[in-house]
């Protein structure tokens, strides 16, 4: 089976007010084409309540939360709502009051997992009573987490999952560490790795667009090269395939997405590509809670 582990729906296009189909080019039923015609079971859509000169300039998403819970509801075997909970783009992103505002967005929209993004700079939240009371939550609520960090974030993060071991953390795009043009700052690249140290740490293999100095080049040879390193420390049990449909469509379609892996990386044993291409995700929407060493 293949599941993707990020992607994206929202009511009106967020990036762009100039486009000929705001309410259609990021709509779920947008999405639900694009996993129909490529054979997807499932996806995990990552909501961001995003637009209006918050986080993209075209139209305003405020009601993105609901918008795709809504849209579990009525497709429970398909579609999977982590929940935007004060993300960098929100005025109370890393305010007080985030264990009551993430316990509210996990039970009205009866979600599975949260999404949290932050700035590029580590505030150094994650470490402190209430960043630690959050994330206890999580684990608590029995949810998955996903954070968009760069690698900055990492040595926190490690802290954060080693206090929390039943919480499983999807890092967002492969962790994106700095390209110079030349290839990955290596210093970053070492910080995503010593994460395969700490068990309930996956990585969600997106985002070879972002990830290579050219983003149009496919199949983004300095992607690959990171991707490949990712594998072997972690291990195939450990990362998730994921399209970042529609917010990459302008650099790789839906089918790209899913080739970047699945035709350029030969050295993947067939058990092990179909393990991320699907198999794990299933796995952990069918049980997010993950006993110690079970997520390897």
């Amino acid at each position: 089976m293949i599941a993707d582990s990020h992607c994206h729906a929202w009511r009106r296009w967020p990036y762009d007010k100039s486009v000929p189909d705001p309410d259609h080019r990021g709509s779920i039923e947008a999405l639900l084409y694009e996993m129909d015609t490529h054979g997807v079971s499932r996806a995990s859509v990552v909501c961001a309540r995003i637009g209006d000169g918050a986080g993209g300039d075209g139209f305003g998403n405020e009601d993105n939360n609901e918008y795709v819970a809504d849209f579990a509801r009525k497709h429970p075997d398909r579609i999977t709502a982590w929940v935007d909970v004060d993300c960098s783009w929100r005025k109370e992103h890393h305010t007080p009051g985030a264990v009551t505002r993430l316990r509210n967005e996990l039970s009205k929209n009866n979600a599975q997992g949260f999404t949290h993004y932050v700035e590029a700079e580590n505030d150094g939240w994650f470490r402190s009573d209430e960043g630690r009371e959050f994330f206890a939550t999580a684990a608590e609520l029995k949810v998955v987490a996903s954070v968009a960090v760069t690698p900055a974030w990492l040595a926190d993060l490690r802290v954060l999952a080693a206090e929390n071991p039943t919480l499983p953390f999807l890092i967002h795009h492969m962790g994106m560490p700095k390209n110079t043009g030349l290839g990955h700052d290596q210093a970053e690249v070492n910080e995503i790795l010593e994460c395969a140290k700490v068990p309930n740490i996956g990585v969600k293999i997106s985002g070879f667009n972002y990830n290579n100095s050219k983003k149009f080049d496919f199949p983004y040879a300095q992607s690959q090269s990171l991707f490949k390193i990712i594998y072997k420390t972690f291990g195939a049990r450990r990362i998730f395939w994921a399209s970042d449909f529609p917010a990459s469509r302008d650099m790789l379609t839906y089918s790209q997405a899913i080739e970047v892996v699945r035709e350029h990386c030969d050295y993947l044993p067939a058990v092990e590509l179909n393990r991320l291409l699907g198999e794990n995700l299933n796995d952990l929407l069918n049980n997010p809670v993950l006993a110690t060493g079970q997520f390897h």
